[in-house]
C-alpha cells in the first residue's frame, strides 16, 4: 500500500513539474525583439518609435485585420517588458517575462538530483549555504561564463563593462563592498556594464578573465580585459572605467578649429554633436555616449569657462546656465536639433542622438549603412523606400547634389529616405540597378528592399537629374504616386554587397589599438602583474624559439640523418635474413613516436571518463608497473594514425594501483569477458595487461580489445604438430579430455607470449571502432576508481 501511495505521489508530482513548465513555455513564447522589429542593442529611443508605429498600424479600431487585436495586445506586452530596464534585463538573461522571474530564479538554485526530482538546496536555508547567503545585489549581475561570451563580449564594443571578482568566504571582499555598491549605482546610471562573477561557481569563467585572487576588480571593453590595480575608491574606479575609454573619442572645440570640426561631415559622412558645459573636463556621461555612438556620430566638446569659446557662445545663442547640446548636419551655420537640461540623464542624451544618427541625405559607404537605411520589407503597412541618387565626386555634380539634399531636407514622410553613392566607389551596385538602361550618372532610382539577399524592387526617374525645378517636380510627383500604387516598381535585381570606403581607415585603427595594448603591457609590467602577463610572455617567447630554435634543430637533424643512413641499411638486412624486428611488426609505423596518453586515476577520472563530452571515447591501455614502458610505446605505435581525430583521447590504467576497478567493471559488464565462448577463462583468469578499454563516457558503454599473439614460438608450433599427428584420437575424445590439452597449450604460449606482441593486431580493432562494427557492452554506472590496491 505504501509503495502505491508513493507511486500515486510521483506521478502526480511528475503530471505538476510538467504542466508547470508548459506554462513558462507558453508565456515565453513572445519574443518582444521580434514583435516590435528591434535587436537587443537597440536604444530605448528606438523602442519607442518602433511602439508609436506599431501601434497605430495594428490598433483595433484602425486596422480591421482579425488578428489585429492579438497583434496588438503582444505589441503592447513587448513594450511593456523592454521600456522597463529591469523586465528586459531579465528577459535577457531568463528569456522569460517578469511574472515568469522568480520561477527563472528558482531553477537556478536547482543543485541536487535524486530518483528523478530536483531539490532547491536554498529552501532548507541552511548557515552555512554558500548560495543563499550571496548578497542580492551581487546576484542581480551574476556573470556565467556563455553570459559572458555571447553577451558581454560584444556588448562590450559599445559600452564598457566593471566586473569584480569574489567569493563565498573573501573576508576582503567585505571591506570593498559599500564602495562597490555606490560605484556600481552611479556608474550603471551612466550606461557602464556591471558583473560580478563568483570563483565558487565561476571558475571556468575566473580562468577565462585571467583572475588568480580575490576580491579582483577588471574592465572589459572591446573585448580586451583590464585589470585595476589602486585602492578602491569611487574616485580612482570612475577614473579606472574612463581611462578604459580610448582617447579620441571626443574632440575638444574652440573658436579656432569650429569651422574644421563642422565641416568634416562631407568627408566622414556622420552628423556632429557639440555639448556646452561649465566644467573644463568632459562629462563622463559624454564620453561614454560617444563610445557607443562612434560609428554613426562625432562628438565635440565647448567649454564654456573659456576666452576661446565666446564667438561659439554667441552665434548659436548658449545658455551658460545649463547643459546644452546640438546636433549639425549637412547645414554648419544652423543646428538640426537641439537640447538643453540641467540634469541631462542617459535616456534623455540617447534618445536625443538615436533620431539623430544620420545625415539627412547619406552617403552609402558600406553593406551595414545600407541594412539601417534601407531596410528589408517586413509588413505591408511598414515600406521604406530609398530614394538613390548615382553620382560622382567631381564638380561638375555639385549643382545637383546640392539640388538633391535640397529635397531630402524637406522630406517630413518616415518611409522615405534619402542616400546616394559614388559611382566610382560602388560600381558594382550602379552597374545593377542600371544595366536596364543605357544611362550615365546623374540618375535617381527609387527602390524597396525585399529580402536580405540584396533582392530589391526600383524604378528610375525618367529624365535622369541635373537638379532643376522640373527635375524636382517630377521626382516629387513619382514619390506621391508610389504611396499609393506600389506596383510602379517594375524592375527587380539582385544587388551585390557594397564595398566598404571606410577600409582605408583600417591601418590607422591598427595603429591605435597597437598603442593601446602596448601601454597596457607598460602599465602590467609597472605593477609587477606577472600572472596576467605570462600569456603574452609565453607567445614572445614561442616566437623567439620558433624564429632562431628551428634553424639550429633543422642543422642538428639533417647531419644526423646522414650519419644514421647506413646503420638503418644494414639493420634492414638483418631483419630480412634474421628474426623479425618487434618495433617493425606493427602494421603502421608512425612518423613520430608521440601520442598524448594521460594516466586514468582518480584524480583524472571524472573529467577522462565520466563527464567526458558526447562522442567522445576515451581508448585506455591497462598495464602494470613492470610492462609500463614496453606496453606504451608499442601503444603509441598502434593508435598514431588515429590521433587526428578529435573524438578519440588515449589514456593508461595501472592494474597494480587500480585492480580493483577493473575487476568491478567486467562484474558489471561479464558478457565482455563471454564473448569468445571460454566462460572458464573468463572466470578465472586475472592478468589484464594489454588489454585495451575504449569507453563512451556519456552512453556508458564499452568495447573490448584482448591480447593475441601472433609471433612465433617453437614451443607452441611443435605442441600444434603433435596434435595434429594424434588428430585422430584428439577428435574422438570426450570433451573432458579436450579441456586440459587445450589449458596446457594456452599456459605454454601464454609463457612464451612477449609482451610487446600483445598489442599486434591493436591497429586492426582501432579501425573497426572507428566504423563501428564492434561488439558494445553496457554498463548501467561506472564503478568509483578512488580506491588504491594496496601492494602485496
Amino acid at each position: 500500500m505504501n509503495a502505491r501511495s508513493r507511486g500515486w505521489c510521483m506521478s502526480i508530482l511528475t503530471l505538476f513539474l510538467l504542466l508547470l513548465n508548459t506554462s513558462v513555455k507558453s508565456a515565453s513564447e513572445i519574443d518582444p525583439y521580434k514583435v516590435l522589429g528591434v535587436t537587443k542593442s537597440s536604444s530605448q529611443a528606438e523602442i519607442k518609435k518602433m511602439y508609436k508605429q506599431l501601434a497605430k498600424e495594428w490598433h483595433p479600431d484602425k486596422n480591421k485585420n482579425p488578428e489585429a487585436e492579438d497583434m496588438f495586445i503582444k505589441i503592447t506586452k513587448s513594450y511593456e517588458v523592454l521600456s522597463n530596464e529591469e523586465k528586459r534585463a531579465n528577459y535577457d538573461r531568463y528569456g522569460q517575462i517578469d511574472e515568469n522571474q522568480q520561477f527563472s530564479q528558482q531553477q537556478q538554485g536547482y543543485r541536487h538530483f535524486h530518483n528523478g526530482f530536483y531539490f532547491d538546496e536554498a529552501f532548507f536555508h541552511f548557515p552555512f549555504n554558500n548560495k543563499g547567503s550571496r548578497d542580492p545585489a551581487d546576484s542581480k549581475y551574476a556573470l556565467h561564463y556563455n553570459q559572458y561570451v555571447n553577451e558581454v563580449v560584444p556588448d562590450s564594443f559599445r559600452r564598457p563593462y566593471l566586473i569584480k571578482i569574489t567569493s563565498d568566504w573573501c573576508f576582503s571582499c567585505i571591506h570593498i563592498e559599500p564602495v562597490w555598491k555606490e560605484t556600481v549605482q552611479e556608474l550603471e546610471a551612466l550606461g557602464v556594464g556591471i558583473g560580478v562573477v563568483d570563483v565558487g561557481y565561476e571558475r571556468r569563467l575566473a580562468n577565462q578573465l585571467g583572475a588568480h585572487r580575490t576580491p579582483s576588480i577588471l574592465g572589459v571593453i572591446n573585448g580586451k580585459v583590464t585589470f585595476f590595480h589602486y585602492a578602491v575608491v569611487r574616485e580612482h574606479l570612475k577614473q579606472f572605467v574612463e581611462d578604459l575609454l580610448p582617447q579620441r573619442l571626443v574632440e575638444k572645440v574652440t573658436d579656432r578649429n569650429d569651422l574644421q570640426f563642422l565641416n568634416s561631415w562631407h568627408e566622414l559622412n556622420k552628423p556632429h554633436v557639440l555639448l556646452f558645459d561649465q566644467v573644463s573636463a568632459v562629462p563622463l556621461l559624454f564620453k561614454l555616449t560617444a563610445f557607443a555612438y562612434k560609428e554613426y556620430v562625432e562628438f565635440g566638446y565647448v567649454d564654456q569657462g573659456l576666452s576661446e569659446t565666446a564667438n561659439l557662445l554667441k552665434q548659436f545663442n548658449i545658455n551658460t546656465y545649463a547643459p546644452t547640446m546640438l546636433v549639425f548636419k549637412e547645414n554648419t551655420d544652423k543646428p538640426a536639433d537641439i537640447i538643453q537640461a540641467k540634469g541631462m540623464k542617459k535616456q534623455i542624451i540617447d534618445e536625443f542622438i538615436s533620431n539623430n544618427k544620420f545625415l539627412l541625405a547619406p552617403r552609402l559607404v558600406n553593406q551595414k549603412l545600407f541594412d539601417e537605411l534601407c531596410p528589408v520589407k517586413q509588413f505591408h503597412r511598414r515600406r521604406k523606400y530609398c530614394v538613390l541618387l548615382i553620382t560622382g565626386e567631381e564638380e561638375s555634380f555639385t549643382p545637383g547634389n546640392k539640388a538633391f539634399l535640397s529635397l531630402a531636407s524637406s522630406n517630413t514622410k518616415e518611409v522615405l529616405r534619402f542616400t546616394y553613392v559614388y559611382q566610382r566607389q560602388q560600381q558594382s551596385l550602379c552597374e545593377a540597378l542600371l544595366k536596364t538602361r543605357d544611362s550615365t550618372p546623374p540618375q535617381v532610382v527609387i527602390l524597396e528592399r525585399r529580402n536580405a539577399a540584396g533582392k530589391v524592387l526600383y524604378k528610375h526617374v525618367m529624365g535622369g537629374w541635373n537638379g532643376s525645378e522640373e527635375d524636382k517636380q517630377k521626382l516629387l510627383e513619382e514619390l506621391e504616386v508610389l504611396q499609393k500604387d506600389p506596383s510602379i516598381l517594375n524592375y527587380d535585381a539582385t544587388l551585390p554587397e557594397l564595398n566598404n570606403e571606410l577600409a582605408s581607415m583600417f591601418l590607422i585603427q591598427w595603429i591605435y589599438t597597437a598603442y593601446d595594448y602596448l601601454t597596457q603591457i607598460g602599465e602590467d609590467l609597472l605593477h609587477n602583474n606577472w600572472r596576467e602577463m605570462m600569456p603574452l610572455l609565453s607567445l614572445l617567447f614561442s616566437a623567439l624559439f620558433i624564429l632562431f630554435g628551428t634553424v639550429i634543430i633543422q642543422a642538428f637533424s639533417d647531419s644526423g640523418e646522414d650519419k644514421e643512413s647506413k646503420p638503418k641499411a644494414k639493420d634492414a638486412a638483418k631483419t630480412e635474413n634474421g628474426s623479425p624486428d618487434p618495433a617493425s611488426t606493427s602494421s603502421r609505423p608512425p612518423k613520430k613516436n608521440f601520442v598524448e596518453v594521460t594516466e586514468l586515476t582518480d584524480i583524472t577520472y571524472t573529467s577522462n571518463l565520466v563527464k567526458l563530452r558526447p562522442g567522445h571515447i576515451n581508448v585506455v591501455l591497462v598495464l602494470t608497473d613492470s610492462s609500463k614502458n614496453i606496453l606504451l610505446s608499442k601503444f603509441a605505435k598502434e593508435v598514431y594514425s588515429f590521433t587526428g581525430s578529435l573524438t578519440l583521447h588515449f589514456s593508461f590504467l595501472n592494474v597494480d594501483k587500480h585492480s580493483e576497478w577493473m575487476e568491478a567493471l567486467l562484474e558489471v559488464a561479464p558478457e565482455a569477458l563471454r564473448a569468445d565462448g571460454d566462460d572458464d577463462e573468463a572466470s578465472h583468469r586475472m592478468d589484464y595487461t594489454g588489454y585495451v578499454l575504449a569507453l563512451n563516457g556519456h552512453k556508458k558503454y564499452l568495447c573490448l580489445f584482448r591480447p593475441v599473439y601472433t609471433g612465433e614460438d617453437p614451443d607452441a608450433k611443435s605442441s600444434e604438430e603433435e596434435g595434429g599427428a594424434g588428430g585422430g584420437r584428439s577428435r574422438s575424445g570426450s570433451r573432458e579430455d579436450q579441456h586440459p590439452r587445450k589449458a596446457v597449450t594456452r599456459s605454454r604460449s601464454t609463457s612464451t607470449l612477449q609482451i610487446h606482441h600483445k598489442l599486434d593486431r591493436l591497429g586492426l580493432w582501432m579501425e573497426r571502432l572507428m566504423e563501428g562494427t564492434l561488439p558494445r557492452y553496457y554498463i548501467p554506472a561506472w564503478p568509483s576508481l578512488e580506491k588504491i590496491t594496496a601492494n602485496k
